[in-house]
């Protein structure tokens, strides 16, 4: 009886949800949203990935740029198989300054030349969320300075413990840094404010004017993942995000570029287990799938 009436309100959820109007602004052509899978949780092979999310429908895969050779080869010949496109994730974990900055110039350096297909874009996870404004600042000029001699675009995401941790912090460094490129992923804003940003208009307002790509995960505000964006008593973390999604999708109609989107629904211990047995409440790959046919829906005519 409990798994009925959880599947019931689960599929009231998802008409709820799928059956709103489009957004207020739309893309005319398909190929102006390119919709990316996370191969985050994910335990096969990299050829099985490629060919679960061609299955799909994505467009390609986001993740972190593979160290060795033998990885780097692997991917490639998977991507040009199942013709895929890619970006890739780069970033340090070091919480010594010179070694972070050293390995996150390293890693940009080499994803945007020793490739065997050009990425799409390049993600950062850029440095730490104590270092000072001067530190982080170095990073963001050597991805200038490489996206601009490249072309290749480079953003930096928007990540709890890193330099753009909070709304107000990436408003000083979104104000500093007119090349200052954006990853949305504002449900970190969520969790890290406690609030669906409702007391941070403007400065929501000019982060989604430098937003270049989005990750697609739903926040609220106790936590950075909502365990089913499609139960109903989501609606009001939803709404919220696709609010901020709508504003960013004009942004992109006006100007003409194209916008990429990765469904990051993450798995245990980003999604809920119950307890004991840690099994996860919601199925990660459903909901990623469900993610990509929504944004699919909602902002291509």
């Amino acid at each position: 009886m409990g798994a009925g009436i959880a599947s019931a309100g689960i599929l009231a959820g998802i008409e709820r949800i799928e059956d709103k109007e489009a957004a207020p602004v739309r893309f005319n052509d398909k190929r102006s949203l390119k919709i990316f899978a996370t191969n985050w949780g994910f335990s096969g092979s990299v050829d099985t990935f490629c060919a679960a999310i061609k299955k799909e429908g994505y467009d390609g895969t986001e993740m972190w740029w593979p160290g060795n050779k033998e990885k780097q080869a692997e991917l490639f010949t998977a991507l040009k198989k199942y013709e895929l496109e890619v970006g890739f994730l780069c970033g340090s974990g070091s919480v010594d300054y010179a070694d972070h900055r050293d390995s996150f110039k390293k890693s940009i350096n080499a994803a945007t030349s020793e490739f065997g297909q050009k990425p799409l874009f390049i993600n950062c996870h850029s440095g730490k969320d104590f270092f000072t404004y001067e530190q982080n600042k170095v990073l963001i000029d050597h991805t200038t300075e490489v996206s601009s001699r490249t072309g290749i675009p480079i953003y930096h995401e928007t990540h709890r413990g890193r330099m753009l941790f909070a709304a107000h912090i990436a408003r000083n460094f979104i104000e500093k840094n007119p090349g200052l490129k954006l990853t949305l992923d504002i449900s970190h804003w969520c969790n890290v404010h406690e609030s669906l940003l409702q007391d941070q208009e403007e400065t929501i307002k000019l982060a989604l004017s430098r937003v270049g790509h989005i990750h697609s995960r739903i926040g609220h505000e106790e936590g950075p993942q909502v365990n089913d964006p499609r139960a109903p008593e989501w609606e009001a973390a939803v709404k919220a995000h696709l609010g901020w999604w709508d504003t960013v999708v004009s942004h992109k109609v006006k100007s003409g570029e194209t916008l990429t989107v990765l469904t990051e629904f993450g798995p245990p211990n980003y999604m809920q287990t119950l307890p004991y047995t840690k099994r996860p409440v919601a199925d990660q790959w459903d909901i990623n799938v469900y993610m990509m046919n929504l944004f699919r829906k909602r902002y291509v005519k």
